[in-house]
């Protein structure tokens, strides 16, 4: 069973950079997911696919993967881009795209 190592990207729910700078190890699944006929819900019998171990620095990570000889591979992150844009910029006269209520 092969394992990733990457950074999380932050959720959609947040503006800061909070809980993105640890590195996670997280195994892939081994069996897909099934649906319960009955009661809709949806199980795994794959137990690996429950842990997730977070580390501070790759190399934590990389070296725990080889202690305990689980095959791994890393994620690196790519960096966010950011369009810093002024407020102003909404009401200039010379707009790319029209500006209309």
């Amino acid at each position: 069973m092969v394992a990733r190592i990457f950074r999380p990207s932050r959720t959609a729910m947040q503006s800061g950079k909070a809980k993105t700078h640890l590195w996670v190890l997280e195994f892939e699944p081994e069996a897909p997911k099934a649906v319960e006929p009955l009661m809709g819900y949806t199980s795994s019998r794959d137990m690996r696919s429950q842990i997730k171990l977070t580390f501070d620095t790759l190399e934590e990570a990389t070296e725990y993967a080889e202690r305990n000889d689980i095959a791994y591979r890393v994620e690196e992150a790519h960096a966010p881009k950011r369009a810093r844009v002024a407020y102003s910029d909404n009401f200039k006269y010379d707009r790319r795209q029209p500006w209309t209520h």
